[in-house]
């Protein structure tokens, strides 16, 4: 029978840890917004999640042309229906699907990569920081919309190809962010000892870079999230993004822009999933960012 042993100082170390993290908690949740903005965005998760068990795919997609433009509260269609006779509430419900796993997947993967150059950039400087911080200023010189409109073109309409240009769009602020985050430890007594000790670079920025940037790139993160969602269905609305008739907020705005004068509703509860989304992200990304800062007195 063995015995695991546990020293004092890993039972310190956790408790500052479980410490640190409680204290980031009890200071978000004292801001009513950013509550609020986690309730509703735990609630858009649930619908994300539970999509099938909601209602239908095949709702979705139907058409049915013979009920095309039912008024909301209507029997079976709580938000009416489009053009095609398709139920907007479960377009709305299997589209949260698309519209999420773009935003997400881009800010996620921008992360990946940009939190890797930058880790590079700072860590090493010299010739690599040079050429990676001018690579990325040159990016961010040309404007996020037509870089995206840009690759997707190139590429094709396509849920992929829509996803891979937030990600490129995504990675110089990111790049950024670690890197200056990096600059500031990098000379640092630990990062010196861990060297002298002849800890790979490669450790030393996972274990002991790249935790001290966690922060900055949560709340920029969860801000971010909210501002794709939005560039995406902006992709969607100029027909470049998702294709119909796969069901995606943006896309449904596209579809319904010609007839928003005659039957508002079709454009309102598409335009209204967008808006609480991005608003729950913001109102989190603010509370995140409160809850971080050290500066902050309660």
């Amino acid at each position: 029978m063995s015995v695991t042993v546990v020293s004092d100082a890993d039972i310190r170390k956790k408790l500052r840890k479980k410490s640190r993290t409680g204290e980031i908690w009890r200071r978000f949740k004292k801001n009513r917004t950013a509550v609020a903005g986690l309730v509703i965005f735990i609630l858009i998760m649930s619908v994300v999640i539970f999509a099938d068990f909601i209602v239908s795919y095949n709702t979705a997609v139907t058409q049915r042309i013979a009920s095309r433009f039912t008024q909301p509260g209507s029997p079976g269609h709580p938000f009416g229906t489009d053009n095609f006779g398709r139920d907007i509430m479960a377009r709305i419900v299997h589209g949260s699907r698309n519209s999420l796993l773009v935003g997400m997947g881009a800010v996620a993967c921008g992360i990946v990569l940009g939190g890797l150059l930058g880790s590079i950039a700072g860590f090493y400087g010299g010739a690599a920081d040079s050429v990676i911080v001018r690579t990325m200023d040159t990016v961010m010189c040309i404007p996020l919309m037509l870089l995206v409109l840009s690759i997707v073109a190139a590429l094709g309409a396509s849920l992929v190809n829509v996803l891979i240009a937030m990600m490129i769009a995504n990675v110089p602020q990111y790049t950024r962010i670690v890197r200056a985050a990096v600059l500031s430890v990098v000379g640092q007594d630990y990062i010196e000892a861990a060297r002298s000790c002849g800890t790979p670079s490669f450790w030393i920025i996972m274990i002991h870079v790249i935790p001290n940037a966690i922060g900055p790139i949560i709340v920029q993160a969860t801000m971010a999230v909210g501002t794709m969602i939005i560039n995406a269905a902006g992709i969607s609305f100029l027909g470049m993004g998702i294709q119909p008739p796969t069901p995606e907020w943006g896309a449904m705005l596209n579809e319904a822009k010609n007839y928003m004068i005659s039957y508002p509703f079709t454009v309102i509860f598409p335009g209204a999933a967008i808006g609480l989304t991005a608003l729950s992200l913001n109102l989190m990304g603010d509370g995140l960012r409160d809850a971080l800062d050290p500066k902050l007195k309660d």
